[in-house]
C-alpha cells in the first residue's frame, strides 16, 4: 500500500535487533503490522484480506460481522 499512495508510509523493523520497539509493540511473532497504533495485524495474510483489516476501526474484529 506504501508504494501506491504518498499518504502512506511503512517500516520495517528487525524485532531482534530493536528488543524496545518488539516490548512496546508487543511483538510476539512475525511478521506484526502495526497501523496508526492502533490496529494490529499479526502473520501473513493474502493482500485483500490485509486491507481490509488495515482499513478496519481499531478494536473492530473483521470476522465479527458488525
Amino acid at each position: 500500500m506504501a508504494f501506491a499512495s504518498p499518504n502512506i508510509t511503512a517500516f520495517a523493523v528487525e524485532a531482534t535487533e530493536f528488543p524496545d520497539l518488539a516490548r512496546r509493540y508487543r511483538v510476539t511473532g512475525v511478521p506484526k503490522t502495526v497501523v496508526n497504533e492502533n490496529v494490529e495485524i499479526l502473520g501473513a495474510l493474502p493482500q485483500d484480506a490485509f486491507i481490509e483489516q488495515a482499513l478496519q476501526p481499531a478494536g473492530h474484529d473483521a470476522n465479527a460481522g458488525g
